[in-house]
């Protein structure tokens, strides 16, 4: 673990809620492939050009699509999300800014708060098959969360962004890696002025080198 204070801190967990929004669709049985069709553009114009068309489920968990995953989170409807969430159980809970957007900071909203050591444990629980998943519904999750694949390992994650009302920003990364003898689960959060889930992507995946596991 670095930095103590930072790790045991909960905040927002940002896009990397995508992972148990992803997992709790597919215990609902709405979500079935990597390439089904998954989000339908309402035409209007965001400033992310790659949601800016029909996409599949893989190719909105790779962008980080937002509206498409707002509408999972509408279609799971918040008794359900909350069971699931009271299940795992994710973080503080809470869920009362809105079932469309509860994982995301927005001024002056609660959202639900998670540490970076709380989620690699809970990482740590789904891979180990601990959580209330079934097989089916993580081999879909990382079969759309695989991000690189070296001669030493495959690397699975999801990043998240966010900005504070402090000005500073959120980079989150959250995933595991596997090798042929052991697996590694993480989560790393950068908080800075210029952070971002690409940052903290790439300092992961520098560590993970360094250190012979990728």
């Amino acid at each position: 673990m670095h930095n103590e204070k930072l790790a045991t801190t909960r905040t927002t967990p940002c896009s990397t809620f995508k992972i148990w929004n992803t997992l709790i669709g597919a215990e609902n049985h709405y979500l079935l492939s990597p390439d089904q069709p998954f989000y339908h553009w309402d035409g209007t114009v965001r400033e992310i050009p790659e949601w800016n068309k029909d996409l599949t489920l893989s190719e909105a968990f790779k962008v980080s699509c937002v509206p498409a995953f707002q509408d999972l989170a509408r279609r799971t409807g918040r008794a359900k999300m909350e069971t699931w969430i009271r299940l795992m159980p994710y973080g503080n809970g809470d869920l009362s800014s809105g079932i469309d957007d509860f994982w995301l900071p927005r001024p002056g909203k609660a959202s639900i708060q998670i540490s970076p050591f709380e989620q690699a444990l809970l990482m740590r629980r789904l891979v180990r098959g601990e959580l209330p998943f079934s097989e089916s519904s993580r081999n879909l999750l990382y079969k759309i969360m695989l991000v690189k694949k070296t001669p030493g390992g495959k690397l699975y994650g999801k990043t998240g962004t966010g900005s504070l009302e402090s000005g500073e920003n959120l980079g989150w990364f959250v995933g595991f890696v596997q090798s042929s003898t052991k697996r590694f689960t993480f989560a790393c959060l950068v908080k800075s002025h210029d952070a971002s889930g690409a940052v903290a992507r790439a300092l992961t995946i520098q560590i993970l080198e360094d250190s012979g596991m990728l």
